[in-house]
């Protein structure tokens, strides 16, 4: 009898312990952005969630995944431009799940399938451009990135909602060959805009002369004005240029003798 009395408190507290157990793996709780794909004796049932979720103890198995989106860091890649250029090229991808389901049963482990699959098409799409159309035309390539990444990853349930192509970097002899190009780009602007300010100012020069040969008045005027800016100087020695008008009627005379 008294064996019996202490048998029955390990057996309600085992008890106790099973319908424990059994409740905890039964009942899950799922946050907003949380979905649960549950399976029935291995065969899918559905996507579930968010909130309480109520599963079949040993019958039911639940895989959790996130909704939320993910930053994926792609590693630099080597990569040989269409002009032959060796650089070494990383990226980030924006991507989340819109189907739990095909993200789980489609794919073994869609993160490691959409990072690899972001390394190759990173590579397969740079190889095809050109060295200068990948620094010039990056919203271009992004774009291109980000539709075929997606095409091949919509079967697995998964968005890409953006890839942006984080650093280019070049070769020293590159970097050199650039440097000095930009810097004869910058001489060629320079001399342009020298050359098209000497034109001007030659096309203003031909105004004034025409203006001042139509009206010789405007010659004396421009004469006294010479004069009074010499003197506003202090000079020691003063030039007073005078004008070929002024003398031209003693060497007519002159010649006439």
């Amino acid at each position: 009898m008294e064996d019996t009395m202490q048998i029955i408190p390990i057996v309600l507290f085992m008890g106790v312990l099973f319908v424990v157990i059994i409740l905890s793996n039964s009942i899950r709780v799922l946050r907003e952005y949380e979905r649960g794909v549950v399976f029935r004796l291995g065969r899918l049932i559905g996507g579930k969630g968010p909130g309480i979720i109520f599963l079949i103890p040993i019958v039911d198995r639940m895989v959790k995944v996130s909704l939320r989106t993910v930053v994926l860091d792609v590693p630099p890649q080597d990569v040989i431009t269409k002009d032959n250029v060796s650089i070494k090229v990383n990226a980030v991808v924006y991507f989340r799940v819109v189907q739990p389901e095909k993200s789980i049963v489609e794919v073994e482990n869609f993160l490691f399938a959409t990072s690899q699959l972001s390394q190759t098409t990173l590579r397969s799409i740079l190889g095809q451009s050109e060295l200068d159309e990948l620094l010039s035309q990056r919203d271009k390539i992004n774009r291109e990135l980000q539709v075929i990444i997606d095409q091949h990853t919509e079967p697995w349930g998964i968005k890409v909602s953006n890839v942006e192509v984080k650093q280019i970097d070049l070769p020293i002899e590159m970097q050199r060959a650039m440097a000095k190009q930009a810097e004869a780009e910058r001489e060629r602007r320079a001399k342009i805009v020298h050359a098209e300010g000497e034109e001007q100012a030659s096309r203003k020069l031909f105004d004034a002369a025409q203006i001042i040969g139509a009206n010789p008045i405007a010659l004396q005027l421009r004469y006294l004005q010479t004069l009074t800016e010499i003197g506003a100087d202090k000079n020691s020695t003063v030039i007073f240029p005078v004008p070929i008008d002024i003398i031209e009627p003693f060497l007519n005379r002159k010649k006439k003798e």
